[in-house]
């Protein structure tokens, strides 16, 4: 089987490959360009950052070896939130998402050598109503400040959730489904 490379430091993409089955794999950090041309739909951001990650991890890698990039975003009335710069960014976020629905986008990259195959990945999650001390509670464990929108689902951002249409590992950063599908195309089987 070809060596797979993950091109991202995310410790939460990288647990959700072991999740999958996918435990030997190699972590491989680009330096991409992550600007985008203006005008373009949440989903086509997602995948352009996500075409640019696999194109620079692609010149850290052998042409066998099969690379795996991603890119997700928070999407509030097609305004993008990323991470936080501090603690008062992150409380405005959150009380913006508060009572709400957002989109969330992740641009998924499978790449080996020449081939290459892009999809994205859209979930809504709808966040319930929080009063301001619930969300300076959340922010005082820390768990916003590396995270885009400002929450993780995973943790304790997860009691702020109401409810989500769509791949609830896309919200996580990784849509697993959709990449095993991918990886299906490059060789690799997970139930045979």
């Amino acid at each position: 089987m070809a060596r797979i490379v993950l091109a991202s430091a995310s410790p939460r993409r990288q647990e959700l490959l072991k999740n999958i089955g996918i435990t030997d794999f190699d972590i491989r950090i680009p330096e991409a360009d992550e600007s985008y041309p203006q005008g373009l739909t949440a989903q086509e951001v997602v995948a352009c950052i996500s075409r640019k990650k696999a194109e620079a991890a692609a010149q850290l890698c052998a042409s066998d070896e099969i690379v795996i990039t991603a890119d997700t975003m928070v999407f509030l009335d097609d305004q993008r939130l990323g991470k936080p710069a501090d603690e008062a960014d992150a409380l405005r976020m959150l009380t913006d998402l508060q009572g709400r629905h957002h989109t969330v986008c992740t641009g998924v990259t499978v790449r080996q050598g020449d081939r290459s195959i892009t999809e994205v990945e859209t979930t809504e999650v709808y966040f319930r109503a929080a009063t301001e001390a619930e969300l300076r509670g959340y922010i005082a464990t820390g768990e916003p400040m590396d995270k885009a929108g400002a929450y993780g689902i995973q943790g304790k951002g997860s009691l702020l959730v109401e409810k989500i249409h769509g791949d609830y590992f896309n919200v996580m950063g990784l849509p697993v489904l959709r990449l095993s599908r991918m990886l299906e195309q490059f060789g690799i089987r997970f139930f045979t």
